[in-house]
This record gives C-alpha cells, sequence and structure tokens, in this order.
C-alpha cells in the first residue's frame, strides 16, 4: 500500500511542475512562430532604415524562411545527436543574439544576415521542442494536455505576430520586432537547464555531409521557387530552375537516405500510414492556414482600406478560435476518439472558413461575416492540430524522435509556401483574365474576383485531402487503461 501511495504522489507532483518544461519548450518555439509573420507589418519601415531596394525588401522575410526550411531536416538529426536540450538551448542562444544584431543593423547585410541566422536557428530549435515535448510528457494524459496548450500557443503565435508586429512598429519602431524575442529567450535560457531533462544524445547517429547539402539545396531551392513564382510566374526561368533544380536534389536525397544504414531521415518515419497522413493533414493544414491569413489580409487592407493594426486586430477571433479549441476541446476529444476524426473535421470546418470568405467585397461588415470566418477557421485549426501532431510523433523509435520532429516542422512549412505561391497566382491570374474578359470592370472589381476565386480553390483542396486523410489514418482511439503513449521516458528526477 505504501508503494502504491508513494507512486501516485510521485505522479503528482510531477504533474505539478509539468507546466515549467511546457512554459519552456512552447516559449522557445513561439519566437520561431512570431518572427514569421511580425515583420509583414515593419517590412516597409525596416527597408529604408537600412537602404534597401525596393526589390530587396522581400529578402528580410526570404532569408529567414530558406535558412529555416533549408535546415530543418538537418536540425532534427542534430537533436537526436547531441541531446534535444542541448540543442534547444543552442538554438535559442544564436536566434536571440541574431535577433539583437538584426534589430541594431545599419545596412542591408548586417540585416539579411541576421535574418538567415536567425532562421538556421529556428531549424535547431523548432524540432528540439517537439522532441522535449514526447520525451518528458510521456504519460498519455499528461501529453494530451501539452500537445494541446503547446499546439494552441503556435497556432494563436502567427496571427498574434501580426497584430504585435503593427503595435511594435506604430509605438516603438521596427527593431522592436526583432528585440522582443531577447525577452521571450530568456525564458528558455534561464529555465531550460532547471526544468527540461538533460536527454542524452546518441553518438551512434552519424550526419551524412552528402544527404545534409542534397536535404539543404533541395528544400531552399523550393520554398525559393514557390515564393518567387506568384511574382514572376511558374514558367519564368528563375522560378522554373528552382523547381527542376529541388526536384533533382530531393530525389536524389530520398534515394540516398533509403541505401544508407544511418540516413538523416529515416523512411520508416515517413512510410507509416498514420503518420503519412498526419504529414499530408499537416501540408494541408497549413495551406489553408497561411492562404486564409495572406488572402484575407490582402482582402481587408485593399478591398476594405483596413490599417495595418486594424488588420492584425482583425484576425484575433482566429487566434483566439484556435488557442481554446487547442488548449481546451482537443485534449479531451484526443482521449476519447480515433485520431482521424478531429483532424478530418479539422479540415472540413477550415473549409467552412474560407467558403465564407469568399463572399467578401467592398461592401462586406466586419461582423458578421469576416468574424464568424476567422473564428470558424480558427476552431478547425486548434482541432486538428494537436491531433496531427500525436499521431506524426506517435510510435516512433526513441533514436528517430528528432528526424520525425522535423518531418513534422518541414510539412508545416511545404504548406505554408505552396498555399502562399498557389493561392497568390490563383488570385492574380483570375483577376487579370477578368480585366481582360470586362474591359468596363475595375481593377478593384477584378482584385475581388481573383481573391474569391483563390479561396474557391483552397476550399477544394481542403475537401479534396479530407478523404484520403481519413482513409490514411486508422490508429484507434486511445486506451485509458494503457496509461502511457509510445516514446520515450524521461525519468522523473530528470523532469523536475
Amino acid at each position: 500500500m505504501a508503494s502504491t501511495t508513494e507512486t501516485a504522489g510521485d505522479r503528482q507532483q510531477a504533474a505539478a511542475v509539468g507546466w515549467w518544461p511546457l512554459a519552456v519548450i512552447a516559449s522557445a518555439h513561439l519566437m520561431a512562430i512570431l518572427d514569421a509573420t511580425i515583420m509583414f507589418v515593419a517590412l516597409p519601415s525596416a527597408q529604408r532604415a537600412v537602404g534597401l531596394p525596393a526589390a530587396g525588401g522581400q529578402w528580410i522575410v526570404t532569408a529567414y524562411t530558406l535558412a529555416f526550411a533549408a535546415l530543418l531536416l538537418v536540425g532534427g538529426r542534430l537533436a537526436d545527436r547531441l541531446g534535444a536540450r542541448r540543442t534547444l538551448l543552442a538554438g535559442v542562444i544564436c536566434f536571440a543574439a541574431a535577433s539583437a544584431a538584426g534589430g541594431a543593423a545599419t545596412t542591408g547585410a548586417m540585416l539579411l544576415s541576421a535574418r538567415a541566422v536567425q532562421g538556421a536557428a529556428a531549424a535547431l530549435l523548432v524540432s528540439s521542442t517537439k522532441s522535449l515535448l514526447v520525451t518528458v510528457y510521456a504519460d498519455a494524459d499528461e501529453r494530451s494536455r501539452a500537445i494541446g496548450v503547446f499546439t494552441a500557443t503556435l497556432t494563436a503565435g502567427g496571427a498574434l505576430g501580426l497584430v504585435l508586429g503593427g503595435v511594435l512598429t506604430t509605438t516603438l519602431g521596427w527593431r522592436w520586432c526583432l528585440y522582443v524575442n531577447v525577452a521571450v529567450a530568456l525564458i528558455a535560457i534561464v529555465g531550460g537547464p532547471r526544468a527540461l531533462p538533460a536527454v542524452p544524445g546518441r553518438r551512434e547517429i552519424r550526419i551524412d555531409p552528402a544527404s545534409a547539402v542534397l536535404a539543404a539545396a533541395g528544400m531552399a531551392a523550393l520554398v525559393y521557387g514557390l515564393g518567387e513564382a506568384s511574382s514572376a510566374g511558374w514558367g519564368s526561368a528563375p522560378v522554373a530552375g528552382s523547381l527542376a533544380g529541388a526536384a533533382v536534389a530531393l530525389a536524389a536525397f530520398a534515394i540516398r537516405q533509403a541505401g544508407r544504414p544511418a540516413p538523416l531521415l529515416p523512411l520508416p518515419v515517413i512510410a507509416d500510414r498514420n503518420r503519412g497522413g498526419a504529414l499530408l493533414a499537416m501540408i494541408v493544414n497549413s495551406l489553408s492556414t497561411f492562404g486564409m491569413l495572406l488572402i484575407l489580409t490582402y482582402q481587408l487592407q485593399t478591398v476594405l482600406a483596413y490599417s495595418a493594426l486594424r488588420t492584425g486586430l482583425a484576425l484575433l477571433p482566429f487566434a483566439v478560435g484556435a488557442a481554446l479549441t487547442a488548449a481546451v476541446i482537443a485534449p479531451r476529444l484526443g482521449r476519447r476518439l480515433a485520431p482521424r476524426w478531429p483532424i478530418t473535421v479539422g479540415l472540413l470546418l477550415s473549409a467552412a472558413g474560407l467558403a465564407l470568405l469568399i463572399a467578401v467585397n467592398p461592401g462586406t461588415r466586419y461582423l458578421p461575416l469576416i468574424f464568424a470566418a476567422t473564428l470558424v477557421e480558427g476552431v478547425g485549426t486548434g482541432l486538428g492540430g494537436p491531433a496531427i501532431l500525436r499521431t506524426a510523433l506517435a510510435a516512433v523509435r526513441p533514436a528517430d524522435v528528432g528526424a520525425a520532429s522535423a518531418a513534422h516542422s518541414t510539412a508545416g512549412q511545404l504548406g505554408s509556401s505552396i498555399g502562399a505561391a498557389l493561392l497568390s497566382t490563383i488570385a492574380a491570374t483570375t483577376a487579370a483574365g477578368y480585366l481582360a474578359g470586362h474591359r468596363a470592370a475595375s481593377a478593384q472589381t477584378a482584385a475581388d474576383h481573383g481573391y474569391a476565386v483563390a479561396l474557391a480553390w483552397g476550399v477544394g483542396i481542403l475537401l479534396a485531402a479530407a478523404a484520403p486523410v481519413a482513409l490514411l489514418l486508422n490508429a484507434p482511439a486511445p486506451r485509458p487503461a494503457t496509461g502511457e503513449a509510445a516514446g520515450p521516458r524521461a525519468p522523473t528526477a530528470d523532469v523536475s
């Protein structure tokens, strides 16, 4: 009896201190998510301050996203080899230092270099956070709650970045969009060594240099090509060359992984049908979320003449809906339902949110249409996100947790890049075609039509993906009697 009581007490004590590791993990990952959107609003001010030409302003964002996408898979394997806490802290420190350097930049070269270092550091810390999440929270219920809160923080972070960027740029100046990362990083730098377990690295894991180069080159070329497609056109030489180079590099990477004893991305990580379904859902979910933020931002600012700050505030229902659903509703459903149900229903709700936005026009009021659309989109994202992450990391060998985390992050990055490129291109080409066929139409009317068609395509993609995702996902509902989820367990002494 004494032994049983002691075990229950130990579990209660672990649960009582269990939120400190989550605070460190989520705050570290939040920096990378915020930084992907917080600089959007600050771009014009930053570009003028450091003397970048008009065509060079986009590289303030591109330098970050290219480095981030290129090094995600390498970062995941480094977390497996060196230990996730070590790579997390290294990534956070480098990210904070680069943020400070970028905020103090006086030339374009200084700012772009700092942004590239930020992206590289983000790739290292992002995979480490997810590895630590499944290591620290081994109990099924605790992991479900932790993933819910973690996902809520991240899904809300992208939209909140737009709000925070507008507030900081308006009140303190664009440099504070970078300086704010230093304050957030302090949570992980100070709390990490105390709250996170010192998970040992696996020195037997080798990083194949050729695989790393192929993965980095392929991902960078793919993201660059997709990013340029909306402005340069899919048939332009830079876009076609980048996408062709990406196809060659990634094909060579896949072939090399199949023939190596210690691959950078073990193929079983992505070959499992449930993880494959989760990664497909992640791509489509990110496409929907980023596409909605991008198109709606254009609609609010160009169609409805909202200011940048008001645009950010208008997106708050998405952030709140995603955060509350992921933190409160999704964990409860995750303990009762098979993953296919929250993931599939989440995709369908996201499709409904996009469908509502098709009706936006110059006469549209914020209430009720835009409010309802962003809220429904947020609920869909928050409902499916935790189940996608749990499934992507479930039943992975301890030596491959970092690689699986990187695969999940890579799927999200691909979805965001594809969503931005595809929906922007559809909107632009549709508007141009409408003007050519309706000579009397105004440019504004053509733009409205282009946005509506792009959103309709987004709805169609979500609906088309829902069926194969549901068919691929066949993992059963959790069994409360087992008490544990698959994955590595951290010793209680390390966690506390």
